[in-house]
């Protein structure tokens, strides 16, 4: 059951996280460019994953369970390094807070609603922001190279791409609750 192309997708995208963490302390373009990749590489698995997984009609509990945490901890990580590193700072640090407690608030929706064996589906809308914010995070991890390679606004193209995902995060976020809350008061 575990060996199952979603699955292994999944824990493949786990394993990529403590790679990026060492790309991203690698000096120049080089850790850039390996940085940004292997971002791009685990956003895409969560993708190809979900898509096999329906496809191949081997969804499965464990990658039911796995998929969304590989997702969260994937754009918690990137997000703290990169406040950390000071390339979202001042202002836009509040678009970083806005997706990482989205994320914690929605698995803990979906946490309490499991109870009920009740599904929150992921909206259409939930998926263009999931895309944007792995767009502007993808470019922001390409660091000074990826600023360079967009004749210097990659930096400010990917903060601008980040509040636009903070903004459709609170949007989704906000539809998600209101239907748990409806749940929690029938």
């Amino acid at each position: 059951m575990i060996f199952k192309i979603p699955n292994i997708l999944t824990i493949g995208r786990l394993i990529m996280v403590p790679v990026l963490v060492f790309f991203f302390y690698l000096p120049g373009q080089f850790g850039d460019w390996l940085t940004c990749g292997i971002f791009v590489l685990a956003s895409f698995t969560d993708f190809v994953d979900g898509f096999l997984a329906r496809l191949l009609k081997q969804q499965t509990k464990l990658g039911e369970l796995l998929d969304p945490i590989a997702d969260k901890i994937l754009v918690v990580t990137a997000l703290v390094l990169l406040v950390m590193n000071n390339v979202i700072q001042d202002l836009s640090v509040i678009a970083a807070i806005i997706i990482i407690c989205r994320e914690i608030l929605v698995s803990g929706l979906r946490e309490y609603l499991a109870k009920f064996k009740l599904r929150m589906p992921v909206s259409q809308l939930a998926k263009i922001k999931t895309l944007l914010q792995m767009f502007s995070i993808s470019i922001l991890l390409a660091g000074n190279s990826g600023n360079e390679l967009l004749f210097g606004y990659g930096l400010q193209i990917g903060i601008i791409l980040l509040w636009g995902s903070a903004i459709l995060t609170l949007y989704t976020g906000y539809d998600y609750l209101k239907k748990g809350i409806d749940h929690a008061i029938d």
